[in-house]
């Protein structure tokens, strides 16, 4: 089954993935995952992804936004085509106390 939409990354794109890498290299996973999923359904059609269009945001600016646990991965949909625009780490201090337990829990890679 062929993909009903492609995903490109922009140049800024690369920088924030490559500079997150450095200090998290689960961020590959949580990547690959965000991949799989916009290909897939990028406008969260079947309410199943965390997949939130963002409000007040410009058509080219980055509309929509996919979160894995620290994860925002920040993307336009432009026809067929999805642009992964950014690539962020959320604080932790912003993180809730539940999840942030769950996060050190987890067992290192």
């Amino acid at each position: 089954m062929t993909s009903a939409f492609s995903v490109q990354v922009t140049a800024r794109f690369e920088r924030d993935y490559r500079k997150i890498l450095k200090d998290h290299p689960d961020i590959s996973a949580y990547y690959h995952r965000v991949i799989t999923i916009l290909a897939a359904d990028p406008y969260n059609r079947s309410r199943t992804h965390p997949i939130k269009k963002l409000a007040s945001v410009k058509p080219g600016d980055g509309q929509y936004r996919i979160r894995f646990l620290r994860f925002r991965f920040i993307y336009d949909i432009d026809g067929q085509a999805v642009f992964l625009k950014h690539c962020r780490l959320r604080r932790e201090d912003t993180i809730p106390f539940q999840i942030r337990r769950q996060l050190d829990a987890a067992p290192p890679h």
